[in-house]
């Protein structure tokens, strides 16, 4: 499936309202979409259902919208350049995080693409920033434990 197939543009713009407001209610995002509450909630059901929404039904999985091959990039910047290097990495809709790093390389990412082919024109993307020396790329092939809270907090409340 494509990603234009699994997510028609009411369930794009559904998504984007979640993640700008995690706790909106049925009503609110109908309101706020200008559509039905019934409609909200077919949605909602189909995203949960074809798996594009997980833990809860805030998160998207990405593999689940047509983003199948996830890379970590270790990234090598002219330090001088480095604010602009990560100002010109947010105009990039691939990249989904962003962190200055010590050890090997300057900046970490994680960037998100359909293909090798999209990936592949990501980080020529990314290697035309002023300021990027070189990347090194790993892809992950499988997510074992996704992104998560809840046994640091749960450490936490044992004192």
């Amino acid at each position: 499936m494509t990603q234009m197939s699994i997510l028609d543009p009411l369930d794009v713009r559904l998504v984007l309202a979640l993640i700008a407001d995690p706790r909106a209610q049925i009503g609110e995002l109908a309101e706020s979409l200008g559509v039905a509450r019934n409609t909200v909630q077919a949605h909602l059901r189909h995203l949960s259902r074809t798996g594009a929404l997980r833990q809860g039904g805030r998160e998207v999985d990405l593999a689940a919208i047509g983003y199948d091959v996830v890379a970590f990039i270790t990234i090598e910047v002219v330090h001088r350049d480095l604010d602009g290097v990560i100002a010109a990495m947010r105009a990039v809709p691939q990249v989904l995080e962003v962190y200055e790093i010590s050890g090997r390389g300057d900046v970490w990412c994680r960037l998100a693409a359909r293909d090798v082919h999209h990936l592949q024109s990501s980080l020529r993307q990314l290697l035309r920033i002023k300021g990027v020396i070189r990347t090194e790329t790993s892809l992950a092939l499988h997510e074992h434990i996704p992104f998560r809270l809840k046994p640091l907090l749960e450490g936490m409340s044992h004192g």
